[in-house]
């Protein structure tokens, strides 16, 4: 009796470090499997990237969408907002989409985590998925990376431009000025996140996606000018300290030392 085929998938986030990887393991592993797992709630952005990444690789990348949306959930969980503390969004959203889509196959699981970076990023602990991590089996860091899309001529997706990572628009893991930047950019997505904020009058708590502060309260313009001041500020200190770096490696890298909040692998890469 012959055994099962292994099959082999690697998620995409539409980020830059898991969109690499599928370029780096587009000719060793011809038989990869590309998925995506669609909240239905991610940037625009995010799918333009996509369709541009699938036309590069020349395979279908397969859009996973959960049995249930994300406003479905919210209601299953009281109203409570996800947070760092309870990532309900990452777990119904996206590693139960994942885990139906692979069943009890056997599979290797690509995962774009990079040789510079100190983290596993498993998410899945199905006894039939096994982890697999090539950028840190062969030393490939950030610079690597860069140069793996700039190569590939697809570059970093836009919303790079003003946020670090992907995941959906409202991501609780957003810093200040990526908010800013989605009230910017794309405001009817922010006054969309806005409208899940509320006020729990007996209990006195808030729920609000940027802690401490509502949305309302960060978009009032003398904010928004204190939040971009500090960034501005931020940038220009980077950039002296490290002259020969990109801007928008600066950039990221301001951003990065606004919180150490380790976000969701599956989501960010």
């Amino acid at each position: 009796m012959m055994a099962d085929k292994v099959r082999h998938v690697l998620g995409l986030s539409g980020g830059k470090d898991s969109s690499a990887l599928a370029l780096y393991m587009r000719d060793r592993v011809p038989e990869m499997e590309y998925f995506f797992c669609d909240t239905q709630k991610e940037l625009p952005e995010t799918y333009e990237y996509l369709d541009t990444l699938q036309a590069t690789l020349g395979k279908p990348i397969i859009r996973l969408n959960a049995e249930r949306g994300f406003d479905h959930w919210l209601e299953m969980y009281g109203g409570y907002l996800p947070s760092s503390q309870m990532r309900w969004c990452t777990r119904m959203l996206k590693i139960k989409a994942f885990e139906d889509f692979v069943g009890d196959d056997p599979v290797l699981s690509y995962v774009g985590i990079r040789a510079d970076e100190d983290r596993d990023g498993y998410i899945s602990h199905k006894p039939n998925v096994t982890p697999v991590y090539p950028f840190k089996e062969d030393g490939i860091n950030q610079a690597d990376v860069f140069q793996i899309l700039e190569n590939a001529g697809v570059g970093l997706p836009k919303y790079y431009e003003w946020r670090t990572r992907s995941g959906c628009y409202f991501c609780f893991f957003q810093r200040k000025s990526e908010w800013v930047g989605l009230l910017e950019r794309h405001p009817e997505l922010f006054e969309e996140a806005k409208k899940y904020e509320k006020l729990d009058e007996e209990r006195g708590v808030r729920y609000t996606w940027s802690q401490g502060e509502s949305l309302e309260e960060l978009a009032r313009p003398e904010r928004v000018a204190e939040i971009k001041r500090k960034q501005e500020q931020a940038v220009k200190k980077k950039s002296k300290a490290h002259p020969g770096k990109k801007l928008y490696q600066i950039f990221n890298e301001t951003l990065e030392d606004e919180d150490d909040t380790e976000p969701c692998t599956i989501c960010h890469l």
